[in-house]
Order: structure tokens, then C-alpha cells, then sequence
């Protein structure tokens, strides 16, 4: 089953190698593609909603129609890592497409992309960096497939 990560802008700093790290694990379990998509920082003349809109439909245009969209929001629904665990498996169990999971930018998601979303993940109630969203994100994407296959990574 695919599963793609769709990401405003780069991880860039220190967090760099744990992000590729936990890709490349998470890698081993599912068909992981990554997409970044540019910033819409408008030279600094647009508003918070004009950025949202035009990350937006660059988000939305790199998004395969087949594929369902989880939208990250610090709005949405909390899920376990065995919950998410069984939403991936009950997906590659029907023979789904597969899923996008869609990490916003400075100022979060578009309304078209979580319009679009058949869901909205929460990753914390607290708001953080997309670096930082992508590091979870992907370390979950691996603990997922680790219980899937009934391997010991996961401790809890």
C-alpha cells in the first residue's frame, strides 16, 4: 500500500537526519513516497490565508486522486500509535490506494485541503514546526508497520 507524506517546505537543521532516518524505516513497511511543496511566504506582502491558499493547491496538485487524504491539524482527532496502526493495515487489508498524510506550513492547512480530507489527525495539541511534525509523523509511520508485523519496537 502507498503511503505518501506530502510536507510544506524542507526539514532543514538539526532534525535533517532523524527525519531521513525514521523515513527510511518507515520505508521498509509501507510504499513511503515524500513530497515537499514550496512555502507560500508571498515575499512577506501576502496574508496568512493568501499562504494557506496557495500551499494549498500546490499541496492538492501533487496529491494522486486515488489516494485518501489524512490531514495534519492540531484540530483533529487524536489516534494511538496501534489505532493508527489499524487504519494503515485495514487500508493495505481492501486494497486501497493508499493514503496522503498532509503537513501544512507556518500557518497550517488550507481550507480546500481540509476540505478535501477524509481525515484530520492531531499529532498534539500543541502546535509544531513542520520539522517537527514530520519527525513524529514518520516515526509513527514506522512504529506502525513494527506492530502490523507483530515486531518489538514497540514497547507500550
Amino acid at each position: 500500500m502507498k503511503v505518501v507524506v506530502i510536507a510544506v517546505g524542507k526539514v532543514r537543521g538539526d532534525l535533517v537526519s532523524a527525519v531521513q532516518e525514521y523515513e527510511l524505516r518507515a520505508s521498509r513497511y509501507w510504499k513511503l513516497e515524500v513530497m515537499e511543496v514550496a512555502a507560500g511566504t508571498g515575499g512577506g506582502q501576502a496574508s496568512a490565508s493568501q499562504v494557506q491558499e496557495s500551499e494549498a493547491e500546490r499541496i492538492l496538485a501533487r496529491i494522486p486522486s486515488e489516494l485518501e487524504i489524512v490531514a495534519l491539524t492540531r484540530g483533529g482527532k487524536a489516534m494511538g500509535s496501534r489505532e493508527l496502526a489499524g487504519y494503515l493495515e485495514e487500508h493495505a487489508v481492501r486494497s486501497s490506494a493508499g493514503v496522503a498524510f498532509v503537513v501544512g506550513g507556518a500557518f497550517g492547512l488550507g481550507a480546500a485541503v481540509l476540505e478535501r480530507a477524509r481525515r484530520k489527525l492531531s499529532l498534539s495539541s500543541f502546535t509544531l514546526p513542520h520539522e517537527m511534525a514530520r519527525l513524529v509523523l514518520a516515526e509513527q509511520l514506522y512504529r506502525a508497520g513494527t506492530l502490523v508485523r507483530g515486531e518489538p519496537y514497540h514497547k507500550a
